[in-house]
């Protein structure tokens, strides 16, 4: 998707205008993509972004680039938010929004005090619904009357009239619930393996190998090999920006919330436990979370229910509720599959890749290579693979074999475990086509305490170019 939006945005740009017909292919473009709330700062974002190639040292075209700009940020507005307070709580005073704007522009950057700042300002002054958009393009008028014909101080001033909107957009809008569109040929009484394929293809927010995350996979080996064959981090570079994606805010923030040793009673603060609330019903509006739930209903998933609201409830008692893996409370299904364990001084579960990476970068992680996959033609382990079986260290203690899916969105996973929880069986074989591999996979999901998740994770039986 993020190729063709890319393409489709360069074709917006080029002629630095937006007419009325353009406007409206624009929102009737905006409209058929059905972005869920997660993927609206991206594409805002990567307007801008996508400007900044075309300016020039010709000051009428940057203006005119600028107002087109402003054109698309509109249409997507329009097509995918709310006002959050249709009311306000202040009448619009144009004076005192260009003087704020022109202040916080004068010096071409935002600090964190100065961010800090453009919420404040913005929470103060909350016009009516009929003013938004004149405020929004206060910052966009204000802003082309300080463009040069000098290509830096124009993208720093592009940069900060993105974080002006962001903040807007923030305070004074909200995203429209979102509603998967299923396409019109596309079947919900298909079998497990094309239902995560599917959803797969439905996940928006995977990051993309090369440009979003490089990976430095080394050296292979059998499982049963102990020396290291990797020297150097399995991540060499993750941009902070993908991982500040608000599903991947959500699912960080819960993941410094239990204790790694089995046997050590876990305990589910208020705070900790709107963290995770926040977090399912984040994922809820994404369309891998969404076809889980359809998918899981079409099927007549036992004990499944159709209200969205009580679906997370659900999620929340198989994820996230605690129960005894060595002593009373002390491990949760989200707990062993995403942050890791340690049992009997053996690594348990953490099968989740930005796990990896975040106690990588912190030294907690030390990679020793990848395990060689069973492959049929003789396809070899790459920096652009989705689904990596390694081995490592955490904390000094030894992990021989542990697979994880590598750059997916939080919602995909949840979305695929959930689903063969739900409804498959212990073991679930799946055939997946990234865009540059295919994989025979074993999803392996096992129960525990009766009605939760003890552990999930992928198992890669076999691996094709």
């Amino acid at each position: 998707m993020d190729n063709k939006v890319e393409h489709f945005f360069n074709g917006v740009l080029r002629d630095l205008t937006v007419d009325t017909e353009e406007a409206e292919e624009l929102s009737e473009y905006f409209s058929s993509l059905n972005p869920p709330p997660d993927k609206l700062v991206w594409l805002r974002a990567t307007v801008f972004r996508l400007a900044c190639g075309y300016l020039s040292d010709d000051q009428d075209r940057n203006v005119a680039l600028l107002k087109t700009i402003n054109a698309m940020v509109h249409s997507l507005e329009k097509t995918c938010m709310s006002p959050k307070d249709p009311d306000g709580n202040s009448e619009f005073d144009a004076d005192k929004a260009e003087d704020f704007f022109k202040s916080l522009f004068s010096d071409l950057k935002t600090d964190q005090e100065e961010n800090e700042d453009i919420f404040t300002f913005f929470k103060r002054n909350i016009p009516p619904a009929a003013s938004l958009v004149t405020m929004r393009a206060t910052a966009f008028k204000v802003a082309a009357d300080l463009l040069t014909d000098d290509n830096e101080s124009n993208v720093a001033l592009f940069r900060c009239v993105n974080v002006v909107v962001h903040a807007f957009e923030n305070v004074c809008l909200v995203p429209k619930d979102y509603e998967l569109r299923l396409q019109p040929d596309f079947d919900l009484d298909v079998s497990l393996s094309d239902a995560v394929q599917q959803m797969w293809d439905l996940d928006l927010n995977r990051l993309r190998p090369g440009s979003d995350y490089v990976l430095n996979v080394q050296g292979g080996k059998q499982p049963y090999m102990k020396e290291d064959t990797a020297h150097d981090p399995l991540f060499s570079s993750v941009r902070s920006e993908a991982l500040n994606r608000p599903t991947y805010k959500l699912f960080q923030a819960l993941l410094d919330n239990y204790k790694a040793e089995t046997g050590s009673t876990e305990t589910i603060s208020s705070q900790e436990r709107g963290e995770k609330m926040a977090f399912l019903k984040a994922i809820m509006q994404t369309a891998p979370m969404q076809l889980c739930h359809k998918y899981l209903l079409a099927k007549g998933a036992e004990d499944v229910p159709k209200d969205p609201s009580d679906f997370v409830d659900l999620m929340y008692k198989v994820w996230f509720e605690l129960y005894r893996r060595d002593s009373s409370n002390d491990s949760s299904g989200f707990e062993h599959v995403f942050v890791g364990e340690v049992k009997d001084n053996k690594v348990s579960g953490l099968h989740n890749w930005i796990q990896i990476y975040l106690e990588e970068k912190k030294g907690n992680l030390d990679y020793r290579g990848y395990v060689k996959p069973k492959s049929e033609s003789g396809a070899e382990t790459n920096s652009d693979d989705h689904v990596l079986t390694l081995q490592f260290r955490w904390h000094g203690i030894e992990k021989f074999v542990g697979t994880s899916f590598i750059g997916v969105s939080p919602e995909f996973e949840f979305a695929v475990y959930t689903t063969c929880f739900l409804l498959g069986s212990e073991e679930n074989d799946i055939s997946l086509k990234t865009g540059t591999d295919e994989f025979k996979l074993n999803i392996r999901c096992y129960k525990i305490a009766h009605d939760k998740i003890g552990t999930a994770f992928p198992e890669a039986n076999a691996h094709f170019d």
